[in-house]
């Protein structure tokens, strides 16, 4: 049985059957409020979970008679306001959604910022379950894109899809890509970046390809087609490194248009009237966490992005 008290998940189990079986084990068939069984370690650990009422170890082998309690504060719950906010929906199921994020609006809540983001949105939407594995300003994410940064992204509305999906990123079986348009030629038709990225060594709120403290990153790119003096790209991560795109592509000398922190130059040019950096998430694949079945998903340019590449090629 299961009881919510003011955020609090309380209750009691009586194990009555003949096997033998790990007590995470056995919680994790019972779907208790959808835990993943890492959660459901973490808990044990914790003593949210005892037996008996003492305190056990996830490995404990659960006996016919012993009795299971539960007390899991703050479960699923946040006090981050849930907001009326309109969302672009492309796919929803009881287990994960697949929004298409507008440029302009931040993904989660940071330490200035605590309404007006997609989390605030999606905790509207979701009625406030959403799984705060990843932390309790981040129920439900289980990526980011940038504030200016168009396009799709996975949530996960249950522990369980968010363990399995943060899985599949870990491992590299899902699929991004992203439309970017760059300053200058790019004569490749095609390539790979392999330079690593960590924090710039003397700002702070950047980042750098920098060999101190630098992780792997790898980026490769297709040429979509020119615009005289600027490419647009077709973008595929194979690592997922803080502001990866950016700083790649400034770093082979063709920064995003637009990008006002990683740009080369300043200068004005009347041909750009796109407000935001030109990097769209067009291309999401992965595999649903209880289906398993290969999903993808493309979202077409936003209208700031079309209207700018008119701009570059009037018809």
């Amino acid at each position: 049985m299961e009881k919510a008290i003011s955020g609090k998940l309380s209750g009691q189990i009586r194990y009555n059957q003949p096997e033998k079986i790990r007590i995470d084990v056995f919680l994790g068939k019972e779907e208790i409020a959808s835990l993943s069984r890492s959660r459901i370690k973490e808990f044990i650990t914790h003593g949210h979970i005892t037996v008996n009422n003492l305190k056990i170890k996830p490995s404990y082998i659960l006996k016919p008679g012993d009795l299971v309690s539960f007390s899991i504060p703050n479960h699923q719950g946040t006090p981050l306001p849930a907001e009326d906010i309109p969302l672009n929906i492309y796919y929803e199921d009881e287990h994960i959604m697949v929004v298409d994020k507008e440029a302009g609006m931040i993904v989660h809540p940071t330490g200035k910022v605590k309404s007006g983001t997609l989390v605030n949105a999606l905790l509207f939407h979701c009625r406030r379950q959403l799984p705060d594995i990843g932390g309790k300003e981040r129920p439900g994410i289980v990526h980011r894109l940038d504030k200016e940064t168009s396009g799709l992204l996975m949530v996960a509305k249950t522990e369980p899809a968010h363990h399995f999906l943060s899985q599949q990123l870990k491992e590299r079986e899902i699929v991004k890509k992203y439309l970017a348009l760059v300053k200058g030629v790019v004569l490749n038709q095609e390539g790979c970046i392999e330079a690593p990225i960590g924090r710039h060594p003397k700002h702070g709120n950047k980042m750098a390809v920098t060999g101190i403290k630098g992780r792997e990153a790898i980026t490769y790119f297709q040429v979509v087609r020119q615009f005289g003096s600027f490419t647009l790209l077709l973008i595929t991560l194979y690592t997922g490194r803080t502001h990866q795109i950016r700083v790649h592509l400034q770093f082979i000398g063709h920064p995003v248009v637009g990008d006002k922190v990683y740009g080369l130059s300043k200068e004005k040019n009347s041909l750009i009237i796109i407000k935001r950096q030109a990097l769209h998430a067009h291309f999401l694949q992965f595999r649903h966490p209880v289906t398993h079945q290969l999903l993808d998903f493309t979202s077409l340019l936003p209208a700031d992005f079309q209207e700018q590449l008119r701009m570059l090629a009037p018809i």
